[in-house]
């Protein structure tokens, strides 16, 4: 288990997702773990799935997000924008792809780290990791010092003290971060298809196993690109404005 790129809400942004991947290994990453959101939201779903799909044939793990699911379960409650764009790439998708996404486990075990798409607290609520109380409640969920999860489309970082009470640590893009074993660490690590945070450039993670420390990287991408096939394809527009602000 040495450095393992880690990348979530993809959402079927094919630019950022391809951006990501040659990042990663320039930065030496030989394993890489996809945390959820596949599809949803953006153009090339079906693109996006051959990609990840070809990892997972090679021993990527792979664990389920919401998006995901609302392929294929219309219980999974998402916002109107969202329902649109899941009910626009349903008829895109093989046999195979959607048998894929079914398949998909919510949560994976490395060693002594969990990836999940949301919290190891009962995985399938989709709970937002964005507080302390929040990350406090996956740690007691779970006894793997690392966890690693998505959904929430920011990069954030909380681990346990001595005290065992849960604190929030802010990281810098580029800069790794050591990991102690003598504390438990949850992490989100951002999104590669839909950043958030006012940001335009994808997010994805970097878990040196050996050094025991990660590093949150931002990638720049063509995400104009992205934006014309959004409007090309019919997809709604509020998706395009999202990524030309990163909000």
């Amino acid at each position: 288990m040495p450095k393992i790129a880690l990348l979530s809400d993809i959402h079927s942004n094919l630019e950022a997702l391809e951006a990501c991947l040659a990042h990663a290994t320039r930065q030496g990453a030989d394993t890489f773990a996809f945390l959820g959101d596949l599809v949803g939201y953006g153009p090339d779903p079906a693109a996006t799935l051959e990609r990840i799909m070809d990892f997972a044939s090679a021993g990527a793990p792979v664990v389920l997000g919401n998006h995901d699911r609302a392929v294929w379960d219309d219980a999974v409650r998402l916002n109107p924008v969202a329902r649109q764009a899941i009910l626009w790439t349903r008829p895109r998708l093989t046999a195979a792809q959607l048998a894929f996404l079914q398949s998909l486990p919510l949560t994976h075990h490395l060693e002594n780290l969990l990836l999940v798409h949301a919290s190891a607290e009962q995985p399938e609520a989709w709970t937002y990791l964005t507080r302390e109380t929040e990350a406090a409640a996956s740690l007691a969920a779970t006894e793997a010092t690392w966890t690693f999860a998505g959904h929430v489309h920011h990069q954030l970082l909380f681990y346990q003290a001595s005290d065992l009470r849960t604190h929030a640590f802010s990281p810098t893009p580029g800069v790794a971060i050591p990991l102690s074993e003598r504390r438990r660490w949850v992490a989100t690590v951002g999104s590669v298809g839909q950043p958030r945070d006012r940001n335009t450039a994808a997010a994805y993670a970097l878990f040196d196993a050996e050094a025991r420390a990660v590093t949150f990287h931002r990638v720049p991408y063509d995400w104009g690109r992205t934006i014309y096939k959004i409007y090309s394809q019919g997809l709604p527009p509020a998706l395009a404005h999202r990524l030309s602000e990163g909000r």
